[in-house]
């Protein structure tokens, strides 16, 4: 006899709002963070003002309400220096270096 699989929304909910999922996405987010931080370019102090700030702005948090809907529990990272979308992106006179994509690449497992 064939086994009967009946979903519930409910539980679904339940579980990607459980704490357990969240310390997973956290866990992700980690290492994706340590990732980014071991590739992040340090400017040298001749002309560079804040040599190591664009490595030591990497941050890592999680919810349990997040997504679009605010139904799940995700974990977000992000760099808090002020010029890091420029590092990120590249500008018309410096190079993109890409280190939040090339760190989401390699880590996250």
């Amino acid at each position: 006899m064939a086994a009967k699989f009946r979903m519930s929304r409910k539980g679904v909910g339940q579980l990607l709002r459980s704490p357990m999922v969240e310390a997973e996405m956290l866990r992700r987010a980690d290492v994706i963070k340590d990732a980014a931080v071991a590739i992040s370019p340090v400017g040298t102090a001749a002309w560079d003002p804040h040599p190591g700030l664009y490595k030591a702005s990497w941050h890592s948090t999680s919810t349990r309400r997040g997504g679009r809907r605010k139904d799940r529990a995700v974990a977000t990272v992000w760099n808090s220096a002020p010029y890091a979308r420029w590092v990120e992106y590249g500008t018309e006179r410096v190079h993109a270096h890409h280190v939040l994509l090339r760190a989401a690449q390699a880590g996250g497992r």
